[in-house]
């Protein structure tokens, strides 16, 4: 067993909604996590959507952060595209601008950046990606973190470029035997199991280990545990969650307050 970690972030996927289409609770889950990656617009969210909910999360103490994506509406950030690098660069300082303006209206900031879905997987073992969307954030703002998966290129790109990295977890998506997530659409990809998933929540934070869809247990980095706003029941896995958490002596901090 490991060190027993007595705080941890939790945060979510949120402002995902769209126009007159609704993705998720954010207002349920913006009062059970501790930080909020916030849809820039490219995969999700509007205007509109992207104020309400950075106003929310400042009403509510929450840190916000800003969720870029390669820019697929369509198909919710989460196809894979090639996209060149010095075009990525550009659409990732464009959605960080875009954010902490609107933030900075509502009362807060974008404290940290966070990559989604495609992007996200990408940048796993893509360094010219991976390095792409490093060089806009340090370009952006040196003193902003890149939250992401432990072990993967963005984590040593963001490194290179004198930026913080924090190891990110996630109690509701299946893991591969090599650390990486199990593809959208393959068996195990996703977990939705409350109690399965709160304990595993603990036993990310206490052990610093998780089992993976073959049932191989691995070590993992933790410094923030995601859970997705936009899966089924997501504010009743936030809120069992939070109080295991709780119950196990561990305080919900964000890390970028």
């Amino acid at each position: 067993m490991g060190f027993v970690k007595r705080t941890i972030d939790l945060n979510s996927d949120l402002g995902e909604s769209f126009g007159a289409w609704r993705m998720g609770d954010d207002e349920a889950m913006l009062e059970l996590v501790s930080s909020a990656n916030i849809a820039c617009g490219f995969h999700a969210g509007d205007a509109s959507v992207m104020l309400s909910s950075c106003t929310t999360a400042a009403r509510n103490g929450v840190a916000v952060g800003a969720h870029v994506s390669y820019r697929d509406l369509a198909g919710f950030g989460r196809r894979a595209m090639d996209v060149p690098s010095s075009e990525l660069y550009a659409d990732v300082l464009y959605q960080l601008a875009a954010l902490d303006g609107i933030a900075r209206v509502a009362g807060t900031r974008v404290a940290y950046v966070k990559p989604h879905g495609a992007l996200y997987n990408r940048i796993v073992s893509d360094e010219e990606q991976a390095d792409a969307v490093a060089r806009a954030v340090a370009d952006f703002d040196l003193a902003l973190p890149l939250l992401g998966l432990a072990g993967s290129s963005i984590a040593r790109r963001a490194r290179d470029r004198g930026l913080s990295f924090v190891h990110e977890a996630f109690v509701d998506r299946g893991y591969l035997a090599d650390g990486s997530l199990v593809p959208r659409g393959w068996p195990g990809d996703l977990l939705t199991d409350v109690d399965a998933i709160a304990a595993r929540a603990v036993g990310l934070v206490i052990d610093g280990r998780v089992a993976t869809a073959d049932g191989t247990v691995i070590d993992v980095a933790v410094d923030s545990l995601c859970v997705h706003g936009d899966t089924p029941g997501a504010v009743g896995m936030a809120r069992a969650v939070r109080s295991a958490l709780t119950a196990a002596g561990i305080r919900i901090e964000a890390f970028a307050p």
